[in-house]
């Protein structure tokens, strides 16, 4: 089995890129995670993959005078420098241009903390809370050139618990995506991930919700 180059772009700890190297030590696992890239030369995140004996890289935005296509153009430089195949965004704190969106269009992915397409943006939590919805979730979805938009590759969803405060109910949505991050990028790098239109689908045509929807 060939297994898809995929790099991890991050801005801080990485936990959901954790989460990814996790499953892809696994030898049946159908993407490899070659690469992970920050623009935070300080992300922690980037000391784990070294110790992991992962490439890592850094290119700081800050070093590009708000220019974010330029930096973005060095992105895609580093990334082709490692023949990347699959990207995916793990809190990866830059709202990207169209050049980077449309240069990695279908092969980019990324995971937000609810239930697309509600709750989009920042302060996606508290937001919950005072909406009073009584699920709450993550989604993997492409990314498009809408912040927080694009097809739906897979979601997790959990309860919303009458005491719940916006840390608790973060640090319950963190577990799930955990569980779905791995679970979407499986989907990509097999080619069971197939757009069609808004729409994605897995092949799953038997009522299984297994391939694409996580509930505790």
């Amino acid at each position: 089995m060939t297994r898809k180059k995929t790099a991890v772009l991050i801005s801080g700890r990485g936990s959901n890129m954790s989460a990814l190297i996790s499953a892809a030590m696994a030898p049946d696992y159908p993407a490899e995670i070659a690469l992970v890239l920050s623009n935070r030369p300080d992300a922690k995140g980037l000391e784990h993959a070294k110790e992991l004996g992962i490439a890592t890289a850094v290119v700081d935005h800050k070093d590009f005078s708000g220019d974010r296509e330029a930096f973005e153009k060095d992105v895609d430089a580093v990334l082709k420098q490692h023949k990347i195949e699959l990207v995916a965004l793990a809190g990866f704190m830059r709202i990207l241009t169209p050049f980077l969106v449309n240069a990695w269009s279908n092969r980019m992915i990324n995971i937000h903390p609810a239930l697309l397409p509600s709750f989009k943006g920042l302060a996606t939590h508290e937001r919950a809370l005072e909406e009073g919805v009584k699920l709450h979730g993550a989604t993997v979805h492409y990314v498009s050139a809408e912040m927080d938009d694009g097809p739906i590759i897979a979601q997790g969803a959990v309860p919303v618990l009458d005491d719940d405060t916006s840390d608790v109910l973060a640090a319950r949505v963190l577990e799930i995506e955990h569980r779905i991050y791995p679970r979407a990028l499986e989907l990509v790098a097999s080619g069971k991930a197939k757009v069609a239109g808004a729409r994605v689908t897995t092949g799953s045509v038997d009522g299984s919700l297994s391939d694409n929807l996580v509930w505790p």
